[in-house]
């Protein structure tokens, strides 16, 4: 019987290879034509089974002009960014009562970081194309979006308490579902 660390399988010492432990592709940008414009390429457990309880991992943000990773959370990680190409702006919202937006336009070579489960988001805000690294403080950080959280999820949260909740008309939170 294989034993399970974090829901993955943990493999016997002397079973292991140099692959559990390594990851190809970071120097691959990511495919960006998409609605927006961006592309994320992770390095977490599911990619390097030799990450399970070491606590880091890390991913590849591409971004074409403009591109946007929408904001998101994660629930296990804080997260720290360096710009490798372009100008990026980045930003996080401080939780209740104060909800304060926290943001900064990044150069080539600047880091940020993103506090544990702190709505986030990164923007190009340049002309040309972007390139980020991130490290994450979990091997399994999780990720969720907030668009596709509200207005994806499966089954759907009720249209009319969507519209009460952002006080806008039902017609409108259709239109916005079927983005979704």
């Amino acid at each position: 019987m294989a034993v399970r660390v974090n829901g993955l399988p943990c493999k016997n010492p002397s079973w292991v290879q140099a692959n559990d432990f390594h990851f190809s592709g970071m120097h691959i940008p990511g495919n960006t034509s998409n609605a927006v414009g961006s592309s994320v390429t992770p390095a977490f457990v599911f990619q390097i089974p030799g990450l399970n309880t070491l606590g880091i991992s890390l991913a590849r943000l591409d971004f074409a002009p403009w591109g946007v990773i929408p904001p998101h959370t994660h629930p296990r990680a804080t997260e720290i960014l360096t710009v490798l190409e372009g100008k990026i702006e980045v930003g996080f919202v401080t939780s209740n009562p104060q909800n304060r937006h926290i943001s900064k336009v990044l150069n080539k070579g600047d880091v940020f970081v993103f506090p544990v489960n702190l709505v986030h988001y990164q923007r190009n805000v340049g002309n040309t194309y972007a390139v980020a690294i991130v490290a994450l403080s979990s091997q399994n950080p999780g990720v969720n979006l907030i668009g596709n959280a509200v207005f994806g999820s499966n089954p759907d949260i009720s249209i009319d308490i969507l519209a009460k909740a952002f006080q806008v008309s039902e017609d409108v939170i259709s239109d916005i579902k079927l983005k979704f």
